[in-house]
């Protein structure tokens, strides 16, 4: 059996590579253990990579986790975008810009 892919694009497009992976579902699980998260989805375009977390299926994304190659030299490759398009964080390395992850906890107090 054969499949016809002259129709796609021979665009290259933007992806993570394996260690970026490993790093963006390692913080998934920590999150959805934690109640915070409960989908993502992941996307590889011509300019961009998005990681997306969703707190419902469905739903527009909590947050956006962007790679874009063209800013390395600007404002950094890594991008937090929150729910209404709004950057959060900015970045030249992803572990720089998950942290804010962990400034984002919040407890109880009595």
């Amino acid at each position: 059996m054969s499949v016809d892919i002259s129709h796609l694009s021979s665009t290259p497009i933007v992806f993570f590579e394996r260690r970026e992976l490993n790093t963006l579902t390692g913080l998934y699980g920590r999150m959805v253990s934690a109640g915070e998260w409960r989908d993502y989805a992941i996307d590889g375009l011509a300019d961009a990579a998005v990681f997306s977390v969703f707190d419902r299926a469905a739903e527009q994304p909590l947050y956006r986790i962007e790679k874009r190659p063209a800013m390395a030299r600007r404002q950094g490759t890594w991008a937090v975008i929150g729910r209404g398009g709004m950057v959060l964080k900015r970045g030249h390395e992803l572990a720089e810009v998950l942290r804010m992850f962990e400034s984002r906890r919040f407890r109880l107090v009595e």
